[in-house]
């Protein structure tokens, strides 16, 4: 069990960072498109909502896979 723990934390871990790399570098790259603006251009800035689900999705992923490996592992060892 203690083996699982620091799995999920590690995956967790990992997966956020590369999220926040990866939100960093495509807002580092981004070009916005001037051709599309109007004359009366809102000052409002809009957020989008987040969501866990994905996240969930991702962890729910990473712990069969963990399972599997150790089922695989233990099998291949008989």
């Amino acid at each position: 069990m203690k083996k699982y723990v620091v799995f999920i934390l590690s995956f967790s871990l990992l997966y956020i960072v590369f999220q926040v790399l990866s939100g960093m570098l495509l807002t580092a790259l981004y070009t916005p498109d001037f051709s599309s603006i109007n004359n009366n251009v809102s000052q409002e800035v809009v957020f989008g909502q987040t969501s866990i689900i994905p996240f969930l999705g991702t962890l729910l992923v990473a712990t069969l896979a963990y399972f599997l490996s150790q089922k695989i592992f233990i099998a291949s060892n008989k």
